[in-house]
């Protein structure tokens, strides 16, 4: 019985999406967490979560939790209290 040889693709390495990597504008009260520059999504993210850990923002029993505070409250429309994934949805209504 002859094994069959199995070739192996090429490992292909993930290239960013372009609407990932396109230059956002935030708004005035996102602006006043990450600064007011244009920059990728990604960017974004990091920022927001440096600016969350700076911070002391997540909840420490929930650790999915995120705790608004003056400058935040305002990009999580109004709320104390979101979820990591209700977050990033709050801050993509933020960027033109």
């Amino acid at each position: 019985m002859a094994k069959k040889k199995v070739k192996k693709a090429a490992a292909k390495k993930r290239k960013p999406s372009a609407a990932f990597m396109k230059p956002m504008n935030p708004s005035a009260q996102l602006g006043a967490v990450i600064g007011a520059n244009a920059m990728p999504r990604t960017e974004v993210t990091k920022k927001i979560w440096a600016y969350i850990k700076r911070n002391g923002l997540q909840d420490k029993k929930n650790r999915r939790m995120i705790n608004a505070d003056d400058k935040l409250k305002p990009v999580f429309g109004g709320k104390a209290q979101v979820s990591m994934f209700e977050m990033t949805k709050m801050v993509n209504k933020h960027l033109k």
